[in-house]
């Protein structure tokens, strides 16, 4: 007998494809997606609702930690949340950051994003493609001489605290702001066929908001392992899994499992 418990494995389970008319996603909506082509395609009707939200580290409560950020010289960017609640706690602060402060950004669009707040210099910015590790060349030539600062979430940012910690860098992690779940009350009476969730914060916020959540006839959608194992950790059936070998998005297997339920 097999004694896998991989996300991949435990949701197997035997499908009835019963046809979908209604889906939720759990994000806000876009001004271009597919999925509104899967809308059209198949007469759904898809609503969309974030399941999490950012909520601001006030001034007062960051102070407390006694950190200022312009007594460091350089900052580590993983997201656009992490760029704006740091300015706008320098803001706050009256904190106007030196013009010859460093700034480390994970991926091209933080960067772009980055344009929003600073005068834009090449030297002074540099950019990932997606992990920390892909600024190892960069970050080991000013570790040290130089201090980082982490701006981050109540979740903090493990790989990258990680990363500093094995090398021996300077830092500071700073929580500047919080990703909670969402107030999700006046979805009570509202069913869906499927759910569609993109992180395990979405599954928690399913059942922070709706604690006695019985799945049904709710086919679960979940992209991500870390997705899967929230959801088969909360009981839940995976009736719909992406990434997967010729499926990289959501949309095409939510496509893909239209083509059986609506046919």
């Amino acid at each position: 007998m097999s004694t896998d418990s991989s996300p991949e494995k435990k949701s197997i389970i035997s499908e009835s494809y019963k046809e979908v008319k209604t889906i939720l996603i759990s994000q806000p909506k876009p001004e271009r997606s597919a999925y509104f082509d899967l809308e059209k395609k198949w007469g759904l009707k898809i609503d969309w609702r974030p399941f999490i939200q950012v909520d601001e580290v006030s001034e007062k409560e960051f102070r407390k930690n006694r950190i200022r950020p312009d007594e460091f010289s350089c900052i580590i960017f993983t997201s656009k949340n992490a760029i704006e609640h740091f300015f706008r706690i320098c803001e706050q602060m009256r904190i106007k950051m030196p013009q010859e402060t460093k700034y480390f950004c994970l991926t091209e669009a933080i960067a772009n994003y980055l344009q929003k707040f600073i005068l834009y210099r090449k030297r002074k910015v540099f950019v990932g493609v997606r992990r920390i590790a892909d600024l190892n060349t960069a970050l080991l030539k000013h570790k040290d001489k130089e201090t980082f600062l982490l701006p981050c979430s109540n979740l903090g940012a493990k790989d990258v605290v990680e990363y500093l910690d094995t090398n021996g860098f300077n830092y500071q992690d700073a929580m500047m702001y919080r990703t909670v779940s969402s107030d999700l009350s006046d979805l009570t009476d509202v069913t869906y066929d499927i759910l569609v969730f993109f992180s395990p914060l979405g599954i928690k916020s399913l059942f922070d908001n709706f604690p006695t959540f019985k799945q049904n006839d709710t086919r679960m959608a979940v992209f991500g392992k870390s997705s899967a194992k929230a959801t088969l950790d909360h009981g839940l059936h995976i009736n719909i899994q992406a990434p997967a070998k010729d499926v990289p998005s959501m949309s095409m297997a939510i496509n893909n499992y239209l083509k059986l339920s609506n046919k």
